[in-house]
């Protein structure tokens, strides 16, 4: 599998993704929002953005481990924040993202919502191409 990382020049150039991926192999991975629960289904860090960010991003690495891909080969993720203000919850998004794909950034796209499961402030689907 093969990653093709686009910033267009005429695009601002991100600093935590990349406008445009294209990816080569043979399988693709769909993977379900993660939520910020434990392995029993319990929410974790109720109130607590970071907390959330941290499992749902944990729980998004066990959830590709499970369909032998790893962070590096994910082409997009979408995430979706409880009232997403942008100044109080990205840094703190961007700092539970790079647990999991360090230097790697995928396409992404942010949605701000007004709500999910009752308690839960983040959730994070995701997409990946690994040869078959």
């Amino acid at each position: 599998m093969t990653l093709e990382f686009i910033n267009p020049a005429d695009l601002p150039t991100p600093a935590t993704y990349t406008q445009v991926v294209v990816a080569t192999g043979s399988k693709l991975v769909f993977v379900a929002g993660q939520e910020p629960e434990d392995e029993n289904g319990n929410l974790v860090g109720p109130g607590d953005l970071g907390v959330q960010a941290r499992q749902v991003y944990a729980n998004l690495g066990r959830a590709l481990a499970a369909a032998g891909a790893r962070p590096d080969q994910v082409t997009k993720i979408t995430i979706f924040v409880v009232g997403y203000q942008r100044d109080e919850c990205l840094p703190t998004i961007e700092a539970a993202r790079v647990t999991l794909f360090g230097d790697h950034k995928p396409a992404d796209t942010l949605v701000g919502v007004e709500s999910l499961s009752p308690g839960y402030l983040v959730e994070v689907e995701a997409i990946a191409v690994i040869d078959g």
